[in-house]
C-alpha cells in the first residue's frame, strides 16, 4: 500500500514538475532507491527511516515549490503540507504494524527505530537542502561544484546511514 502511494506521488510530481524544483529529481530518486534497496536487503528500520524522512521532506519541498509557482497561497499552507505528507506516510506504517513501538525500540529508550529514523532523516535532509541554498546565495546564485544540489542533502543521509549501521549492528 505504501509503495503504491509513493509511486502515485512520484508520477504526480514528475508529470506536473517544472524546470526548477526545490529539491532536484535526481536527489529524490536517490532517496527513493535507497528506501527500496535497504528494505529488500534487510537493513535495520533506523536506516530505512532516514531515507523515508528524507523522501518526505523532498516531497514537501517539491509541493511547496509547485504551489508557489501556481501562486496558490493560503494561511498555514506550508504547515498543512508538512503535516499531510508525514501523516500520509506514518499513519499507514502504523496501521500496518510496521511501526511497532515499543517492540522495536532504539537502545531500550522506547523510541521506535523507524520513527526515530524518519525524524532524524527529515531534519538532516532539510538542513542539507537549506545549506545548499545558503551556499548558493553566498556564491552569487551558483553552486560551488557540479551536482552540489544533490550532494548537500543526500551526503549527510549516507553518512548517518553508515553511522547507524554500526550502532545497530
Amino acid at each position: 500500500m505504501v509503495k503504491k502511494i509513493i509511486t502515485i506521488l512520484f508520477i504526480f510530481f514528475f508529470v506536473f514538475a517544472d524546470e526548477a524544483l526545490a529539491v532536484c529529481p535526481v536527489c529524490t530518486v536517490a532517496v527513493a532507491s535507497g528506501v527500496g534497496a535497504s528494505r529488500s536487503l534487510g537493513v535495520d528500520d533506523l536506516i530505512i527511516g532516514l531515507w523515508i524522512g528524507a523522501l518526505i521532506v523532498s516531497m514537501i519541498l517539491w509541493t511547496i515549490d509547485w504551489l508557489n509557482k501556481k501562486n496558490i497561497k493560503f494561511k498555514g499552507r506550508n504547515i498543512l503540507t508538512t503535516i499531510a505528507y508525514f501523516a500520509l506516510v506514518i499513519i499507514p506504517l502504523y496501521t500496518m504494524d510496521i511501526i511497532d513501538y515499543p517492540l522495536n525500540s532504539f537502545c531500550g529508550c522506547g523510541i521506535d527505530h523507524l520513527l526515530l529514523g524518519i525524524a532524524v532523516g527529515a531534519i538532516v535532509f532539510w538542513l542539507g537542502a537549506l545549506s545548499y541554498e545558503y551556499l548558493k546565495k553566498k556564491n552569487n546564485g551558483h553552486a560551488y561544484f557540479p551536482f552540489q544540489k544533490v550532494v548537500m542533502p543526500v551526503l549527510p543521509i549516507i553518512i548517518l546511514s553508515i553511522i547507524f549501521y554500526f550502532l545497530t549492528k
